[in-house]
């Protein structure tokens, strides 16, 4: 019996159990690391730390039972979580009540739009994020966590918001800074760094975390001034509709949810991908924003907070045998015997130490190697890049989305109007016909222009083609008697295009030149003859290959009809 709507499940009916062992590894793993991970992540959010741990149980359970993915780790990340605080922040009056209700009603308006856009089969709209749109993007996201964080790691209290005007702060109040919390912050930031460098396997947060607190509980710093989380509401997170909601700061939370949501899933579906490809099996993508959809769905009930998948928790699964979902089942089970069973042990967790391990997670966001491959393999990419990251640091992060998203579209958009180019020719002692700008001493047939447009014709850049096409034959040294349009790029044509051929056809016609068509896809040549583009040209002037054009204008008689 096929299960095509739980594909996690159909995985699980198939567990073999050679697969027991890495996957009971991975999971208990994967737990010690997001257990401190997940609580500086609801701090990061806005909200209370053990709101970290609640907003893990319902997308482990139902991942499990909807992704596609068998090694993907989903729960509280930086992204989402910094994208809470910027949208929760501005309404929420610094009430935590409000806050956390608020935090609440976005993750189910999160999932809501996921699911809806799962159902309309929009699981495409990832794309729309370019590798340089997200490699800027993830770089402003992390240097806002960093900011947000100088307070917790320094012990100073900040009214500014933005990093310039927090450094400007801490530099004026430098006389006021914790110097324990400060030093608790930075050993333990150099520690991660540390256990990072030397055990990449090992789960360096919860060291950190743990060294931290003892260092507390023996110097009995929480009573020297140093922030720790404090007492942990006993018990489980319960179900809660989220209420008292202004329909003013409904319509914003939905305008939020959609740029979470776009992050989020591309995040989501690019880091299950990455892993797919190393794994040797494949991803839905659609069937990935409904898992999305669902477990956000699941933690707007439950008291929790946006979610998505954790490239880093995913990839120490991986390292230590994750085969399925099982790894999951077993991270369940161990965050619920240590909110059962060692909350008083959280309760000394010092903020420092969260805050420090926040920013370790911002710094590994910050990809300078990419940057650099960027910029040498083409300086518009490179630029789109770093236009994203200041326009997330000058503007906001949910403004960031929306650039991001237009940036791509932008880009795509304007290698769509000025696409390559060539005239086509012979290259010495090289097979075939080529670009003659790129190769030295080749030349194309004198009278035939054969000529190559590297893109779809549409509206957009069907004008731009007439104008290089008649640059094309004005180049030409000797007089030109054939033109043919190589159309192996062209996969479809509008009607405004149709109209631009036809002025074409007509100048050269003009001219005295031929016109012609050669590799010319069916579905095009349809859309041709439908348009009467055939009928004009001629169907003795579309040939199948290059070679077969340059014969019938080599074997011409006397005129201008192919042979």
């Amino acid at each position: 019996m096929q299960i095509p709507s739980f594909p996690g499940l159909q995985r699980l009916r198939h567990y073999q159990p050679a697969w027991l062992r890495g996957d009971v590894l991975a999971g208990s793993t994967v737990a010690a690391y997001l257990v401190p991970q997940c609580m500086a992540y609801a701090e990061l959010a806005g909200l209370a730390p053990i709101t970290g741990l609640w907003a893990i149980l319902p997308p482990m359970l139902l991942y499990v039972l909807i992704g596609s993915s068998p090694q993907l780790s989903v729960g509280p990340e930086s992204t989402t979580a910094v994208m809470t605080a910027a949208a929760i922040g501005p309404i929420a009056a610094g009430d935590p009540g409000t806050y956390a209700a608020l935090a609440s009603l976005l993750a189910l308006t999160v999932g809501l739009v996921c699911c809806i856009g799962a159902v309309t089969r929009l699981g495409f709209l990832a794309d729309l994020l370019s590798k340089p749109i997200l490699v800027g993007y993830m770089a402003g996201v992390a240097v806002i966590m960093i900011t947000s964080q100088i307070g917790k790691i320094s012990g100073v209290s900040f009214k500014s918001e933005s990093l310039l005007g927090q450094m400007g702060e801490l530099m004026a109040q430098r006389s006021e800074i914790h110097l324990p919390t400060l030093l608790l912050a930075s050993g333990t930031l150099l520690f991660l760094f540390w256990v990072q460098r030397r055990f990449p396997t090992v789960p360096g947060p919860l060291l950190a975390v743990l060294l931290a607190t003892t260092i507390v509980a023996v110097w009995h710093l929480d009573h020297a001034g140093v922030a720790v989380i404090g007492m942990i509401p006993a018990g489980l997170p319960s179900f809660s509709l989220p209420q008292g909601v202004a329909p003013e700061k409904l319509k914003y939370l939905v305008s939020t949810a959609v740029g979470i949501a776009l992050v989020g899933y591309s995040d989501n579906v690019l880091t299950a991908r990455s892993f797919a490809a190393r794994g040797g099996y494949r991803i839905d993508a659609n069937q990935e924003l409904l898992a999305l959809g669902v477990v956000n769905v699941g933690n707007g009930l439950l008291q929790g907070f946006p979610v998505s998948s954790s490239g880093s928790r995913t990839a120490i699964g991986e390292s230590l045998g994750s085969r399925s979902q099982l790894f999951s089942l077993v991270a369940f089970a161990v965050v619920l015997l240590v909110l059962l069973f060692l909350r008083p042990l959280l309760a000394l967790f010092p903020k420092a130490a969260l805050g420090a391990i926040v920013i370790y997670a911002a710094m590994r966001l910050i990809d300078i190697p990419e940057f650099q491959r960027l910029r040498r393999f083409r300086k518009s990419e490179f630029g789109l890049a770093l236009i994203t990251l200041f326009g997330v640091l000058v503007t906001d992060i949910l403004v960031g989305v929306g650039l991001a998203v237009a940036f791509s579209v932008v880009d795509l958009f304007a290698r769509l109007v000025r696409p390559q180019d060539a005239v086509m020719g012979v290259v010495p002692k090289l097979a075939g016909l080529h670009d003659v700008s790129d190769w030295e001493g080749a030349s194309s047939y004198p009278g035939l222009v054969l000529y190559r447009y590297d893109a779809p014709l549409c509206f957009a850049n069907a004008e731009d083609f007439r104008c290089r096409a008649l640059e094309a034959v004005a180049r030409e040294k000797a007089p030109v008697e054939w033109f043919v349009l190589n159309a192996e790029a062209i996969v479809e044509i509008d009607i405004t295009a149709v109209d631009v051929l036809q002025d074409l056809h007509q100048e050269l016609t003009d001219l005295g030149i031929a016109f012609g068509m050669a590799r010319v896809k069916q579905d095009l040549y349809n859309q041709l003859h439908r348009a009467g583009i055939v009928e004009l040209v001629g169907a003795a002037w579309f040939f199948p290959t290059l070679p077969a054009a340059v014969a019938s204008f080599l074997g011409r008689r006397g005129g201008l009809d192919p042979q």
